[in-house]
């Protein structure tokens, strides 16, 4: 690896001259990995929220698929979730408070420590680090794992991350089927992406281990300016699409982008949460100055990704409402 990461576009390509990637976006192709995708085990694990969002000093209240749900960390630090609402008069349990691990409900003072109690049932948890999942059986409907299938990261002493959410008007495939179509990168998001160019794209009897779409594409700095990479974008599950730099700087990075329904099943006007999970990596010995600036990384980290994510809700909630319809094209 150089010691600039940089690059010099020598002849810029104005927007509306670039290439066209229609004829490679094929609807087919892009279905068929979103039905790969879904067709993967997941265990009925769900990521709920980011693991710094779930707190000891305060409850969180989250709805995934329709379920109603607290979370919290008890007196050991250890993630706690569970059904949203007080056993005994219904009242919601995120409003409660949380004194030494013990989440005490505001209405009459019920007290839960995480375990079983009156009627309340703690759900299987997973804090991975960076986010925290939460096993919903009686939606997932499939046979329960131990753990989720959480991707392959840099290790978290070498690394810097930073979680994104928003919430568009669609279904968790729609949010896939746009991860899974990078052939928009270029046209749709052109403050961020260059020179973009889809390598492979997989057939309907490729293996799990070689599904994966391989792009070079160029992330825009500042006028000329540009960081090459090579990506692999992947879906290990059906919720949740993973982006790994295999080449060029930052190698071994990635963005998971996880999407969560928070309406029922079959709801009238879904829902669904984007919860995308940045780690990067490099072997650059500045990075560890970045990752000592963490604090003040992160909420840039987040605002970039929400840029991007205002195109592409935009983009899935309009490929719902299309399927909607019985409309969409393909």
């Amino acid at each position: 690896m150089g010691r600039i990461p940089l690059r010099l576009r020598r002849r810029p390509v104005a927007w509306d001259r670039q290439r066209s990637t229609w004829r490679a976006a094929r609807p087919a192709v892009i279905a068929s990995a979103v039905k790969r995708a879904r067709a993967r085990p997941s265990g009925n694990w769900y990521v709920v929220a980011a693991g710094r969002d779930v707190r000891s000093d305060s409850a969180l209240g989250r709805n995934v698929a329709g379920v109603e749900l607290v979370l919290w960390r008890d007196a050991h630090g250890v993630a706690v979730a569970g059904p949203g609402a007080c056993p005994h008069l219904g009242a919601p349990l995120k409003d409660g408070v949380v004194t030494c691990g013990t989440l005490i409900c505001r209405w009459h003072g019920m007290s839960l420590n995480g375990r079983s109690y009156a009627g309340w049932e703690p759900l299987p948890v997973h804090d991975d680090g960076v986010l925290v999942w939460v096993r919903l059986d009686g939606v997932g409907g499939e046979s329960p794992t131990e753990q989720p299938v959480v991707p392959v990261r840099p290790a978290a002493r070498s690394s810097l991350s930073a979680v994104y959410t928003g919430v568009g008007a669609c279904e968790p495939e729609d949010v896939v089927a746009n991860r899974l179509d990078p052939w928009h990168g270029a046209w749709l998001h052109p403050y961020s992406f260059v020179d973009l160019e889809v390598l492979t794209a997989p057939s309907d009897d490729v293996t799990d281990e070689d599904d994966v779409l391989l792009v070079d594409v160029a992330f825009k700095v500042a006028g000329r300016a540009v960081v090459p990479v090579r990506a692999a974008f992947s879906a290990p599950e059906p919720r949740t699409v993973v982006m790994r730099i295999v080449a060029g700087e930052g190698e071994g990075s990635v963005v998971e982008t996880h999407a969560t329904p928070l309406t029922e099943p079959g709801a009238a006007r879904p829902r669904t949460a984007v919860i995308e999970a940045v780690v990067a990596a490099s072997d650059r010995r500045g990075f560890a100055i970045a990752r000592a600036a963490a604090p003040l990384l992160r909420p840039v980290m987040r605002a970039t990704a929400g840029r991007l994510w205002r195109d592409d809700l935009a983009y899935a909630e309009r490929r719902w409402a299309l399927r909607s319809q019985g409309r969409f094209p393909g």
